[in-house]
């Protein structure tokens, strides 16, 4: 028995962390409306409470008994605001609690002193990390971007183009306009509309374009190599242990709601293809697809070009005119451009077209109101300026 202390204690806790969280499961799946996640989320609890069952028995072989599983005050408040958080946000949540059970597991197999308890937490550790891609899996389409890319990919005339560069050019227009926009009025208010008002505002068009071109090609290129790294892990990992990633997608797919007999079936088919086999364990596990790997020169050349082109509109009267007439110019075209982005932002966030370029509108006025006052204050003729 004092051997087995380290172990009985480690089963234990183990006992309680999925007791909890097929609880857990089961409460998000009692308030979750699409009815193939609540099957899914229905599977992952079933799955929770296997494993509890099976470390009860092993306890009892131990000579101990489970912990009693009291629900505290605190676990209960913790449950009911991750669930209330919304199914997104609930599911990151678990799918990060799942990769601390995969690691737990990984740890524990250690303190085994026999074969058996060894390969029992093995297999579990394997279920747990299917369980952490099967979570991703359900959230990988739930962002505006990727709602998008998906539509693209089912329309056929929209073949040659990417949602992610639309996206870029969108929010590019959208951050050029609003910034650019702040700097000439700031400049308006502290010169009255001077020739110093267009040279700012180019100055600022072409910052703020080089700033978004450049954080867009970097956080592409990062998004990239991140991506054929993950390729390349599950690659190693089906040379090194194939019949451990075969079983993995079998148990995704009957997680997913196929018999074991399907599942079976369709894994071994798809080893017979290394290179199916590969594509669809990164895409059904990962959510990954070298076809969706997104072109951080493309990217960084449309986040540039949008920003560009929405940052020099509030400059163009001034190029021309300057005065009262330049300022009051240059505000009607900028809220109109601001309207109109914000109508345009509606094809990535699927909000109400008119309610969105209102907000745009509103948001944009509010800070060339800001900025035209800090410029009044600050100006020489006020003789608060240092």
């Amino acid at each position: 028995m004092p051997d087995n202390k380290k172990l009985i204690e480690s089963l234990q806790t183990s006992w309680k962390k999925e007791k909890a969280g097929a609880r857990t499961y089961r409460e998000l799946a009692a308030r979750e409306l699409d009815e193939k996640q609540k099957v899914i989320l229905l599977k992952l609890a079933d799955a929770e409470e296997q494993h509890a069952k099976k470390w009860e028995a092993r306890l009892k072989e131990l000579g101990a008994a489970p912990p009693q599983h009291i629900d505290t005050t605190f676990e209960k408040i913790r449950r009911w605001l991750l669930i209330r958080s919304g199914t997104s946000n609930a599911v990151h949540r678990l799918e990060e609690q799942e990769d601390r059970d995969t690691e737990r597991y990984e740890a524990e197999a250690t303190l085994a002193n026999n074969p058996s308890d060894s390969a029992a937490m093995s297999e579990i550790k394997k279920e747990e990390k299917v369980h952490a891609k099967i979570l991703h899996s359900m959230t990988e389409n739930d962002q505006p971007q990727a709602k998008l890319e998906a539509i693209f990919k089912r329309e056929k005339w929209h073949a040659g183009h990417s949602g992610g560069w639309i996206g870029q050019a969108v929010y590019g227009a959208n951050d050029g306009l609003g910034a650019v926009f702040g700097i000439v009025t700031g400049m308006a208010g502290y010169t009255g509309g001077s020739h110093v008002v267009w040279v700012a505002g180019v100055a600022g068009t072409l910052a703020s374009a080089l700033s978004m071109g450049s954080g867009a090609y970097l956080a592409r290129k990062s998004e990239r190599e991140v991506y054929e790294a993950e390729i390349q892990k599950e690659r190693r990992e089906i040379e090194e242990n194939p019949e451990e990633e075969k079983q993995e997608l079998e148990l995704f797919y009957q997680l997913k709601g196929f018999t074991p007999e399907e599942a079976a079936m369709m894994a071994e088919r798809l080893t017979q293809n290394p290179d199916q086999f590969l594509k669809t364990l990164a895409h059904e596990e990962l959510g990954l697809s070298t076809s969706s790997f997104p072109n951080p020169v493309k990217e960084a050349f449309s986040a540039t070009a949008a920003t560009a082109a929405g940052g020099i509109i509030p400059v163009i009267p001034f190029m021309f005119w300057y005065g009262t007439a330049a300022i009051i110019l240059s505000l009607i075209i900028s809220t109109m451009a601001h309207f109109l982005v914000g109508v345009l932002k509606t094809i990535v966030t699927g909000r109400s077209w008119w309610r969105s370029g209102l907000e745009m509108t509103l948001v944009g006025l509010l800070t060339a109101a800001i900025a035209y006052g800090v410029g009044v204050l600050l100006s020489p003729d006020v003789h608060l300026a240092p």
